[in-house]
């Protein structure tokens, strides 16, 4: 995690400006973070609103599931590393008057990288706790507002003109007595030594400037690892696809070791493709990393045309990472999906008329989205249901565990501005989530008495079948068209199911 330098800090926090910018990063369009999960004995759905500008203020709102709560504290911490472990004085959330199991509150994130929130309840049945990862990173730069800009220029210009005139004010008038009128040697002094004050003036202003943009320019390199990569495609061998890391900036590299991500519920990586613009495509693969911090894959049969390629890692800080690239393919004949890999096929997004949701499986059944009447709007939380149904219309009883979760989300606009891999514990990656559940608690040992920690979320290796209901907790970032895959596993395969949506 790079670290920011005291004295931009200070002027950014002053200020509210901010001299970085973020292309693409994990969960592409979609900053938010949702997580939905358990602290302690309380259920919570946790949303954290990601400022736009590092240092800055990020909104959280907690949603206990019943009215037991009486308090709730928050923290900003890091994720891992140094720090990980020491918290600054919490920050106690507003209670609402109107709904008492609806808590606010506001953090300061002073620094980007892999950061966690933790979130403490205190309530009727004792205390728990979840810590809530948060990937923060700049998402574009902020300019100055043109009347504070204006004021502040005229501040300056004033400035400058009082220091000028003040200086020839001293050399003429200086030491004169009462009523004394300055000879015509001391005006011309005067003069002089005002047009040197005015270079000087000048050419203060003038380095002022270049130190800025200096500094602007360093601090734009050290963010440079928050600016990740296109993926960078390449056929070898007929249908073998090997991935690349192409960086925008060379720098991302000295931060991010694509021989270093970590696996993220099972896998290393997780490629998703999906035909453009028709969306009537779409393949869930894992590649398997080779020599030089690629990643290669065998792909299936697949049609001619053209793809967009989402390609999602976690580093080893904790910080998720999706690499976006574009591919373009003649007619192939490739392999059997195997294992955790699995497809989908079905009409373009654009032949569909208004939202859908019912989605006829492979198998004869079909996959129902539980949602209200109420219209689609963006940035508002929300858990998406949807249960499984078998040939004959009853709840399916064959599901198990797919990757060690009930199941997988992908939330697609139609444009693929938006791309967000969900999971019923949220938008968060689950490499994450597992390393900030080795946080305080498991890393000192110990427990404090009475405080409960959440579970994982990963399934319980169990021969019992699961729901025929799953939920992804998540919010459309902005208004427009989606395109929704949801995956889940029954007796050994994997099946898709597709809903479009129209969000307001």
């Amino acid at each position: 995690m790079n670290k920011i330098r005291p004295q931009v800090r200070a002027i950014a926090i002053l200020m509210f400006v901010l001299a970085a910018a973020l292309s693409l990063r994990a969960h592409v369009g979609s900053p938010d973070v949702y997580y939905e999960g358990d602290a302690g004995l309380y259920h919570l759905f946790v949303t954290v609103r990601v400022p736009q500008v590092i240092p800055g203020v990020a909104e959280i709102q907690i949603r206990c599931a019943t009215n037991e709560v009486r308090a709730v504290q928050i923290v900003p911490m890091r994720l891992s590393g140094p720090g990980s472990n020491y918290p600054p004085t919490p920050d106690l959330a507003e209670q609402s008057k109107e709904d008492p199991q609806f808590f606010t509150g506001s953090l300061w994130l002073m620094e980007s990288g892999a950061l966690k929130v933790r979130v403490s309840v205190d309530g009727a049945k004792g205390k728990g706790e979840v810590s809530v990862p948060v990937p923060a990173a700049a998402q574009k730069t902020l300019k100055m507002e043109r009347p504070l800009g204006g004021l502040l220029s005229l501040l300056m210009v004033f400035l400058a003109v009082g220091m000028v005139f003040i200086a020839g004010a001293a050399v003429r008038e200086g030491n004169l007595g009462p009523g004394e009128t300055p000879s015509p040697g001391r005006v011309r002094r005067a003069r002089v030594v005002m047009a040197i004050t005015a270079v000087v003036v000048a050419g203060i202003l003038f380095l002022g400037r270049a130190w800025w943009n200096s500094d602007a320019k360093n601090y734009q390199r050290e963010v440079t690892i928050f600016k990740p990569p296109a993926a960078d495609t390449k056929l070898e061998n007929g249908n073998r696809l090997v991935i690349h890391a192409k960086g925008q900036d060379a720098e991302w590299s000295n931060y991010v070791k694509m021989e270093e991500v970590i696996p993220d519920h099972g896998h290393l990586m997780h490629l998703f493709v999906i035909s453009a613009p028709g969306l009537d495509r779409m393949w869930h693969l894992h590649p398997e990393r080779i020599a030089g911090g690629a990643f290669a894959e065998e792909l299936p049969s697949m049609p001619a045309g053209r793809y967009q390629v989402f390609a999602d890692i976690v580093d080893k800080d904790g910080f998720p990472w999706t690499l976006v690239g574009n591919l373009e393919l003649a007619q192939m004949n490739g392999k059997m999906l195997t294992g955790d890999d699995s497809s989908w096929s079905g009409a373009p997004v654009a032949a569909q008329s208004g939202d859908t949701t019912v989605s006829q499986l492979a198998d004869g059944g079909r996959m129902v989205w539980r949602r209200s009447t109420d219209p689609l709007r963006a940035n508002v939380p929300m858990n998406f249901k949807f249960s499984v149904e078998d040939q004959d219309s009853q709840p399916a009883k064959n599901l198990e565990p797919y990757m060690g979760m009930a199941g997988h989300a992908e939330f697609v606009s139609t444009d693929m501005s938006v791309f967000a891999h969900v999971h019923p514990a949220g938008s968060v990656s689950m490499a994450a989530l597992e390393l900030a559940r080795a946080g305080p608690a498991s890393a000192s040992g110990e427990l404090q008495a009475g405080m409960a920690v959440a579970t994982p979320m990963s399934m319980p290796m169990s021969s019992a079948p699961l729901s025929s209901e799953v939920s992804f907790p998540y919010g459309f970032p902005r208004a427009g068209a989606y395109r929704i895959f949801v995956q889940v596993k029954r007796a050994g395969r994997v099946e898709t199911g597709v809903f479009d949506a129209r969000v307001q």
